[in-house]
């Protein structure tokens, strides 16, 4: 009987003990997180480094003896997951924008008015309350927790989709593991940007210097690319950090605050790093100080910033105001001036356009400006060159904001030393040494020969490209070969390639017997679709080798500054395709002798058994592109006036005029006064287009291109007569099945209707698809009516 009585002792004695260490770890863990809080958001530590580490050391050592304990939001468990194989992707709750640019006062007293009337303010009282933000230069993420706990992490992506990098977040110590309010929503999704401190990457780069290993160019890719470690261990050892700005997301919302400003407030009481240098403004010349006020004082702060981002405060405004494309309406990025810095003008050369123009542009002595290097530099025209009086060996002033070109924006004239030279634009092309002419009403110049070899190659890529005849397979370095062996002498020849031409031909030896390339040059030149010199640079500067970029998702490519989702998912089904990488694979040794891939081995997750077979990969190559060649035949009219590199036709004046003359005969016809009484078609554009067609050798294209079968016309478009919209207001969203956005909205103005960006009052129907989002919030809060696809298509007349 004894021992019976002693058994339930033994066992309430156990449950005493493990509920006391529980409520040890539990006070542990609320101590280490408020100290965490303390010292990485708000700067303001209470304990001393090594006390610190004394209560995470106690924490630990009880986890160790007590594993049962550890909970995934423990302090300890910031670091030591497994690495991850591959980042899964993951859909925003909502789209994470991106913002439209006020590069001066003039731009963003603009957009400010724009907003006053959208707003419907009285024209004498046009002030409404907006937060101030300075724009910092990192990497956008989204964090979400659920029930106050942190559980997932993504990458900003292409806005509606980005990568799973939760186990690399957590390593961010001013990232909350657990919120510090219990009255929060059941699911949370805030944005912030992720920013390498200035201080800590210099101490960086210089530890890895000491050590002989390779340095970062700059913060910003050196943040972006420690999220994208498959290890978090390694991310760990980056000290990286976090401002948030925004809340994505909350289930349920009703208690949320109703102000962007009340919201940024929230967010800092649940433990999150706000900047603060926020502020709340009420007028245009206030935000306008703000600006001002920084210009001078960015350069001070432990974080790159490249401008102020001002939005609408009310969210109610916000929601009014709506989207625009992927911009909102209700905030815009007022960015700092160019970053700028001083170089040698070795030399002005001269390329030539697909339509003839003569490019000047810049040599320069390589200089870093923003982060990169800098070697050439756009002048724009002849013009450009003669106001701001540049000369060969000056030294000049280059800059370089945002994505834009470099361009020199001015000479340092108080440092000639006489042996400047003044440029004059060549009277004859550099490439064809044919004549050149000056339109009186332009600042460009035009070599004047349809066949030059230069103007060629450009043209041959534009005719090609996806806006044009999408010819997909033919790139820039298939059309060089295909000139260099005189098979093509002008567009209309690609209609004339052959099967034997183009299997003769071995476009990866060919690129082999050039010199030796980097990475870049491989990327451009080996025919992905849209990959071009700009995209190229920047995929080879953000993979540290072809294996790597090969494996790549296209959200990890999103990722890539300045790479845009159409891009990314050109070069993931580029390098999905297994006879692109068995040709690749073919270069193995060129490959290594070049360090674009690290071993042998590496050729085999790039081909794996498809190198037994290079020859059929080959023609199955060949026979792609014809049949690609022959599709591009039945392109519309637009397509093909939009490809031929006529001077001042773009997709929208190539389809005004397909749409008027429907026939490329009736076109080539018209002289300038009937092209002038085109609405939009100005005289430039009627000066380019007949004499464009007045050119023999541009006449003879065309006639071969009806020789080889392509389409040079299209059916009349019988334009509607009845206006059943007259006087109504659409707005159209979401993901439609039998339309595009953009169709829906040329059925409603050539009915009548109006289209708008956002719902509001004022609007009479909203056609919505799949995924609406808040714009059917807002139609249903406003009691707009609502239509389906199938809806709005039977209001269409019969």
């Amino acid at each position: 009987m004894l021992t019976l009585d002693i058994a339930p002792a033994i066992a309430q004695n156990t449950t005493d003990t493990t509920q006391d260490v529980a409520e040890q770890v539990e006070d542990l863990r609320q101590q280490l997180n408020r100290h965490n809080h303390l010292y990485y958001v708000q700067d303001a530590p209470e304990i001393t480094d090594a006390q610190y580490d004394a209560l995470m050391r106690e924490l630990r050592q009880i986890e160790t003896a007590h594993p049962e304990l550890i909970t995934p939001e423990s302090p300890s468990r910031r670091v030591g997951a497994e690495p991850a194989e591959r980042f899964d992707p993951v859909e925003h709750p909502r789209p994470m924008f991106s913002l439209a640019n006020a590069f001066d006062a003039e731009e963003f007293a603009a957009w400010h008015k724009r907003v006053a009337n959208l707003l419907e303010r009285d024209a004498f009282d046009d002030a409404f309350d907006m937060v101030c933000e300075l724009k910092f230069d990192g990497l956008a993420v989204a964090l979400t927790y659920e029930n106050g706990v942190f559980t997932r992490g993504a990458t900003r992506g292409n806005g509606l989709v980005g990568e799973d990098v939760t186990l690399n977040l957590r390593t961010i110590k001013s990232i909350p593991l657990t919120l510090m309010r219990q009255d929060v929503p059941r699911r949370l999704e805030v944005r912030g940007e992720v920013y390498f401190p200035i201080s800590r990457f210099e101490k960086f780069n210089a530890d890895r210097a000491a050590r002989g290993e390779q340095t970062y160019a700059n913060p910003r890719n050196t943040a972006a690319g420690s999220l994208r470690q498959l290890d978090p261990r390694n991310t760990a050892q980056r000290p990286l950090d976090i401002f948030v700005y925004s809340l994505g997301y909350a289930d349920p919302d009703d208690a949320m605050p109703q102000t962007h400003w009340d919201t940024l407030q929230y967010l800092k009481d649940l433990g999150f790093k706000v900047s603060d240098y926020n502020r709340r403004v009420h007028t245009a010349q206030d935000a306008i100080a703000f600006y001002e006020g920084w210009l001078t004082r960015a350069d001070s702060l432990d974080v790159a910033a490249d401008g102020v981002v001002v939005k609408v405060d009310r969210l109610d405004y916000q929601r009014h105001l709506g989207v625009v494309g992927r911009e909102p309406r209700w905030a815009v990025a007022y960015k700092f001036p160019a970053e700028q810095a001083q170089t040698r003008l070795l030399d002005i050369r001269v390329n030539v356009g697909r339509t003839g123009s003569l490019n000047p542009y810049a040599v320069l002595q390589p200089v870093v400006i923003g982060g990169a290097t800098v070697k050439q530099a756009t002048l724009h025209n002849e013009a450009y060159i003669r106001e701001k009086d540049l000369r060969i060996g000056d030294w000049v002033v280059a800059e370089r904001a945002g994505e834009v070109i470099p361009q020199v924006v001015s000479a340092i004239a108080d440092r000639r030393d006489g042996g400047e030279r003044e440029f004059a634009m060549p009277q004859s092309c550099p490439s064809c040494d044919q004549a050149v002419v000056s339109p009186e009403d332009e600042a460009m110049s035009y070599c004047v020969n349809a066949a030059c070899p230069a103007q060629l190659v450009r043209l041959l890529e534009h005719f090609v490209s996806r806006g044009a005849m999408d010819i997909e397979g033919m790139g820039v370095k298939w059309g060089e070969l295909l000139i260099q062996q005189g098979l093509i002498r002008d567009v209309a020849d690609i209609y004339r390639l052959r099967r034997e031409d183009l299997a003769q031909l071995n476009l990866l030896d060919a690129i082999d017997a050039g010199k030796a390339r980097d990475m870049a040059d491989l990327l451009g030149n080996i025919g992905i679709p849209l990959v071009g010199k700009k995209s190229a640079e920047l995929l080879a500067a953000a993979f540290p080798n072809l294996k790597a970029l090969m494996d790549a998702n296209e959200y990890a490519l999103t990722d890539v500054n300045g790479i845009p989702l159409r891009v990314a998912r050109s070069v993931t089904a580029y390098f999905a395709d297994e006879e692109h990488r068995a040709l690749i694979a073919q270069r193995g040794a060129t490959l290594l002798q070049q360090n674009l891939i690290a071993d042998q081995n590496d050729l085999w997750h790039i081909a794996k058994d498809n190198l037994r077979h290079p020859e059929r990969m080959r023609q199955k190559s060949v026979s792609n592109l014809l049949n690609a060649i022959d599709a591009s035949k039945q392109r519309p009219l637009a397509r093909l006036l939009a490809a031929l590199g006529i001077r001042h036709v773009g997709a929208e004046i190539a389809e005004l005029l397909a749409r008027t003359f429907t026939d490329i005969d009736a076109l080539m016809a018209a002289n300038e006064e009937a092209l002038t009484a085109i609405p939009a078609i100005g005289p430039r554009i009627a000066e380019s287009v007949a004499s464009y067609f007045a050119n023999d050798a541009n006449r003879r294209v065309i006639e071969k291109l009806r020789a080889a079968g392509v389409r040079l016309q299209d059916a009349p478009r019988a334009e509607p007569t009845e206006q059943p919209f007259a006087g109504m207001r659409f707005v159209v969203t979401g993901r439609l099945r039998q339309f595009s956005r953009s169709q829906i909205q040329t059925l409603i103005k050539e009915r009548g209707g109006a289209v708008s960006g956002s719902v509001s009052k004022k609007t009479d129907y909203l056609v919505a698809g799949e995924d609406a989002g808040s714009k059917l919030a807002d139609a249903e809060r406003l009691e707009v009516k609502t239509l389906t696809e199938d809806a709005f298509l039977e209001m269409l007349p019969d």
